[in-house]
């Protein structure tokens, strides 16, 4: 035995794994996705891939850690009050729930947490791409109390996403009128463009909106709408499967600039 031990931990929703002194001090690091061991220092090599050998599923590359790229040092230098990588799906509304729950016994829910249940539900779709090179966003403010539900920045482009709770109705797009069952016809596509408009200018990058509705029976689009993608829950994961617009790179330095807080603050 050298006294090593091996944690498994999850990073940006990909495993890692560390070797640690008896301390709990890190010397070296695996990455399955990367196969590859970064090291901390030459001297312990060998007593590192003796601790992580019953782990490692191929041949990987072992030398000292990756030089951090422009986008990664921008996150290393943001305050952790100003980082919104945090943010779980629905932020705003956990945070505006907890202060004010509301009345006790209910016997449907409130507004409040119908768009919860909406805004968690597309949330953990979009996060279950992470594999795909898609970076998300959850509940990004902005200024004037508006917030982006979502932003998904991967190979196909950005996209802003806006939920909408429509269990069990039968939904009718008439750009730009969205009506939810028996309700009034409400000019919702405008709200999405806008919002995809000012993450735009914020972000100096092209950015498509998206309306995702979540539980509706049935989505009828009688005037398709202009720039617009409808989407239903169940269709959200198919954003994953564009690409051919930006680079990894490009995607990382976009995602770094939109989880700065103060991006935002100058809309």
């Amino acid at each position: 035995m050298n006294g090593l031990r091996v944690v498994p931990a999850w990073r940006h929703g990909r495993e890692r794994l560390y070797v640690c002194l008896p301390d709990g001090g890190n010397v070296a690091w695996y990455d399955r996705d990367a196969a590859r061991v970064s090291l901390l220092g030459e001297d312990r090599e060998a007593e590192v891939l003796a601790a992580l050998g019953p782990f490692l599923t191929g041949p990987v590359t072992v030398g000292p850690p990756p030089v951090p790229t422009p986008a990664e040092l921008a996150r290393l230098a943001l305050h952790p009050d100003d980082d919104l990588a945090p943010n779980r799906p629905g932020e705003a509304l956990l945070i505006a729930l907890d202060r004010d729950p509301g009345p006790a016994h209910r016997l449907r829910p409130g507004p409040r947490h119908r768009a919860l249940e909406a805004e968690r539900t597309v949330g953990e779709a979009l996060d279950r791409m992470d594999g795909l090179g898609i970076r998300v966003l959850h509940s990004i403010p902005l200024p004037g109390g508006d917030r982006v539900h979502h932003l998904a920045i991967g190979p196909g482009g950005l996209y802003a996403i806006h939920t909408v709770y429509a269990r069990r109705q039968r939904v009718t797009v008439a750009d730009p009128l969205v009506t939810l069952g028996r309700r009034e016809p409400h000019a919702l596509l405008r709200r999405v463009r806008a919002d995809a408009e000012r993450v735009s200018y914020a972000l100096t990058a092209e950015v498509r909106p998206v309306l995702a509705l979540v539980g509706a029976s049935h989505v009828t689009v009688s005037t398709p709408p202009r720039g617009v993608r409808v989407l239903t829950d169940g269709e959200v994961e198919g954003l994953g499967d564009l690409g051919g617009v930006l680079k990894p790179a490009d995607v990382e330095a976009l995602y770094a600039m939109a989880r700065d807080r103060n991006t935002w603050t100058r809309l």
